[in-house]
């Protein structure tokens, strides 16, 4: 397959994204071969470890293809678009739950769907070039992939201000948000890469992957962004979404140029988006379980997907790219909150 690469090397699965013109945008075949890979090597006594790797220079993985998605949208094959979602989120469920250590090399963009099929490894590598974002809010569509399964585990604030503005960040804040665990240098990725390969041929893989690790890391600097979601923690706690926004706006009116940022970047989404952000998020932090945080991305995904707003943020952003969406609706103030949180109550009732 064109599109992505399974082999074993020694007793070492890998799974090699190679779509490296699109930055590795996952397509409904690559998440099946992924998935097939994951399922045939739990089975595999001679697999010991799973590495996941994109080709490319830019990057890991973009996300999923989106715009494919949105061409489903838009001719009513409902089903196939029910289709990616639901084997997504179980490929990132798989990944989540492995029994064996998974290890991801997050070098360059990691996004989206990149965050699913990385973030959820039981050790996630990042270089120097890494950057990391969640940008579904640009897009009329939400942050899923589970990702609110690893950010439950950090403050409301810096999850919030990450999920909410789409905001690019680097290693030192991934580490902090809990998406990376450690940062190797770029020119020596190549090379723990081999010496990983190695490792899993260890009588324990998971303490020489961790020796090995530890041994290759690098001071990843300063969270800047963490730092200003800690400083503008009670904006956060706010009770509705207008409530953060608005407190983001007198933040910055009041000169503080973090806030006027993240303001500036969340005015810009979908109104829609930002209130399935922070209610799916919200809800994330009281499941606390992967299984069920991926069941509310599924049935969120469903809705979202077939609204307008889905096809028009991507329109603006990947295809016209003009960047000027027209949401529907455009006030916060008339979102149908109503809906959001009667998908949430199911999913959670099913799960």
């Amino acid at each position: 397959m064109d599109e992505i690469s399974i082999s074993i090397e020694g007793a070492c699965g890998i799974i090699r994204l190679t779509r490296p013109k699109t930055i590795n945008a996952l397509t409904p075949d690559m998440i099946g071969a992924v998935r097939y890979a994951l399922d045939e090597w739990d089975e595999n006594d001679a697999v010991r470890a799973v590495l996941i790797e994109g080709e490319g220079e830019k990057g890991l993985c973009a996300g999923g293809d989106v715009r494919r998605t949105r061409d489903m949208a838009m001719a009513g094959e409902t089903r196939a678009v029910f289709s990616f979602f639901a084997d997504e989120y179980d490929m990132n469920g798989l990944i989540g739950t492995y029994r064996k250590p998974v290890i991801a090399l997050q070098h360059g963009i990691v996004m989206g769907g990149g965050i699913g099929i990385s973030s959820h490894a039981r050790y996630r590598i990042a270089t120097p070039s890494s950057r990391f974002a969640m940008p579904e809010g640009a897009i009329g569509f939400f942050c899923d992939v589970g990702v609110n399964a690893i950010l439950y585990k950090t403050s409301q604030a810096r999850a919030l201000a990450f999920l909410m503005s789409g905001q690019t960040v680097g290693a030192a804040d991934a580490i902090a948000l809990g998406l990376a665990d450690t940062v190797v240098p770029e020119a020596a990725l190549s090379g723990i890469r081999a010496r990983l390969i190695e490792a899993a041929q260890a009588s324990d893989p998971d303490t020489a992957i961790t020796t090995l690790i530890q041994s290759e890391s690098v001071d990843a600097g300063e969270a800047d962004f963490c730092e200003l979601a800690d400083s503008l923690a009670p904006i956060f706690a706010g009770a509705e979404v207008k409530d953060i926004v608005e407190g983001l706006l007198d933040y910055s009116e009041d000169g503080d140029p973090g806030a006027a940022a993240l303001y500036a970047s969340i005015g810009r989404h979908c109104p829609t988006s930002l209130a399935a952000i922070v209610l799916s998020h919200r809800q994330a932090r009281h499941k606390r379980d992967v299984r069920a945080i991926l069941e509310d991305d599924l049935g969120l995904a469903r809705y979202m997907a077939m609204r307008p707003d889905f096809a028009e943020g991507v329109r603006a952003v990947l295809v016209d790219k003009d960047k000027a969406p027209k949401w529907q609706p455009a006030r916060l103030a008339d979102v149908d909150t109503t809906t959001l949180q009667r998908i949430l109550g199911e999913a959670e009732s099913v799960g």
